[in-house]
């Protein structure tokens, strides 16, 4: 594994993002708003636990009365700096991340 350092040269390790639990995330969106690498999107799910598609900001899109709640989904999870602040955020620790040796290459 290689060695990370942080700026004053204290070792440091990223912390990849590799999954969110749907079943816990609540859909708060905290995790998205700290995160600059637009490695999250907020998504619709149904009553099934289907997940509808993401929501659009601005769009009163329902998803024809099918939403049930929303969640959190890393659909760009390549993305991720390893920085860990989305699991700082994240009131449910739903969020799963791994160290760079810990990753399929």
């Amino acid at each position: 594994m290689a060695d990370y350092t942080t700026r004053d040269g204290s070792p440091w390790t990223p912390l990849f993002l590799v999954s969110i639990d749907g079943g816990a995330c609540i859909g708060c969106a905290r995790c998205f708003k700290v995160c600059d690498r637009d490695v999250m999107h907020l998504y619709g799910v149904d009553e099934e636990g289907e997940i509808l598609g993401k929501v659009v900001e601005d769009d009163d899109d329902d998803f024809d009365g099918e939403l049930n709640r929303k969640i959190m989904v890393a659909d760009n999870d390549g993305a991720c700096i390893g920085c860990n602040a989305c699991a700082r955020v994240c009131p449910k620790n739903c969020q799963s991340h791994a160290a760079p040796d810990k990753l399929a290459a």
